[in-house]
């Protein structure tokens, strides 16, 4: 991507952006990536939430500055404002459920918990295993959502959010199974949710470690435990990661000049921004832009 080109910004990736709070959609990923080559390119989209359910195909996938392959069944949870794009086989067959942000909090959807939350605290890939009875079940109910979708009378009727909420909940389930399997999520994962739901807000205001241990009601020690029992790493690295890939997020996809990026992300001295940025990548700002750019 150019660096004199900003991040596109769709509401439907190459619809013009919009306001969308109540938007509910959904389409099978031919439709739109089988007249652009199966190249869905990286942009955003503000307010809105998606889950991209790759039932069979292969996918290059890109979330912020992250790459990764993946064959279906694979979900992938897509928060607002995430970079994100795919590069689809030929014939891959899934679906794009895109909801507005009050689409979640409607209704039953908003009780679905922590669990629900934790899927869309960050970008996340959900690979299943083939044959798996969950990644059968999501294929059903997408097919089920999409054909009702497409049913002339039923765009005010429940079922599309009883189905679609059903898919919410079997893909946290999913991933709440994933997290137990691994020894360090074996515990605390709703207070490391709202660690990382903290960052997400506030990294580029500089908070101190002590004070986001203050609003979760813990000491930075404990914090710090907690962070290390399910990352591996301090809760200030955990900070420091988020600021890092939101400035090379903003060096790739952005042409602000690198003293605009540092003040954005609440940097008052450019200078000690350069010197964090290459501390972290081993490049200068503006040679991690250029180096990624090539």
């Amino acid at each position: 991507m150019s660096m004199s080109m900003s991040i596109p910004s769709f509401t439907l990736y190459g619809d013009p952006a919009q306001s969308a709070p109540e938007l509910f959609h959904i389409e099978d990923i031919s439709s739109r990536s089988r007249g652009l080559d199966w190249e869905i390119q990286p942009h955003i989209h503000k307010g809105i939430y998606q889950i991209v359910w790759i039932a069979d195909g292969h996918a290059r996938i890109t979330l912020d500055t992250g790459r990764r392959e993946a064959d279906g069944p694979v979900a992938v949870a897509i928060p607002p404002g995430t970079v994100h794009g795919f590069s689809f086989s030929p014939e891959t067959r899934g679906w794009v459920l895109t909801l507005g942000g009050h689409g979640l909090l409607d209704g039953d959807l908003a009780r679905t918990g922590d669990a629900l939350r934790t899927l869309f605290s960050a970008p996340v890939v959900l690979p299943l295993p083939q044959g798996d009875s969950t990644a059968t079940r999501l294929g059903t109910l997408f097919e089920e959502l999409t054909a009702s979708f497409l049913t002339p009378g039923l765009g005010g009727s429940p079922v599309l959010h009883w189905l679609s909420q059903a898919i919410l909940w079997h893909l946290s389930q999913a991933l709440v199974r994933d997290e137990a399997a691994n020894p360090r999520s074996s515990g605390h994962q709703a207070l490391f949710t709202r660690f990382a739901l903290l960052v997400e807000a506030h990294h580029a205001e500089h908070w101190p470690v002590a004070r986001y241990a203050a609003q979760l009601g813990l000491s930075s020690p404990r914090l710090n435990r907690l962070t290390r029992e399910q990352c591996g790493l301090t809760a200030l690295d955990m900070i420091h990661e988020r600021v890092t890939r939101e400035a090379c997020r903003r060096l790739l996809y952005t042409s602000e000049p690198v003293t605009t990026v540092a003040a954005g992300l609440g940097f008052e001295d450019p200078a000690y921004f350069c010197r964090f940025i290459k501390r972290r990548t081993g490049l200068s700002p503006s040679l991690y832009r250029h180096s990624q750019g090539e």
